[in-house]
């Protein structure tokens, strides 16, 4: 290497990978519906299986529940390229997800909206 080029390489910046080489040029996981707060668990330990080194990482921190969020905070990747990696991982039966209670259409009752009324004004 001559000095111009250790210049430009720092080992400090981290991985070259780019996120869409990560992903294969894919944006998107559009078939689960993966939300911030969804929960994912990896079903095997990351030795049990021969992966890429992205998947691996992602299936190392979901060895106990934990959000989709909290991965890519832990993986140090962004969000969407996670949700694009848990995707292959759930399709694959790696990992197992469970998404949040949809809300429902129904207004709050006045009993409940009255009591955090009542508590704000508390306050």
């Amino acid at each position: 290497m001559t000095a111009e080029d250790e210049e430009w390489f720092d080992d400090a910046d981290g991985s070259l990978v780019r996120p869409y080489a990560m992903t294969g040029g894919r944006t998107r996981s559009d078939t689960l519906g993966l939300d911030l707060i969804t929960l994912v668990v990896a079903m095997h330990s990351v030795t049990e299986r021969d992966v890429e080194p992205e998947y691996e990482r992602i299936m190392s921190a979901c060895q106990f529940p934990i959000s989709v969020v909290e991965v890519a905070a832990k993986v140090d990747l962004p969000l969407q390229v996670v949700k694009v990696l848990l995707s292959d991982l759930i399709n694959q039966r790696l990992i197992i997800f469970r998404s949040p209670v949809a809300p429902t259409n129904e207004p709050p009752s006045q009993h409940v909206l009255q009591a955090v009324l009542d508590g704000i004004r508390k306050l």
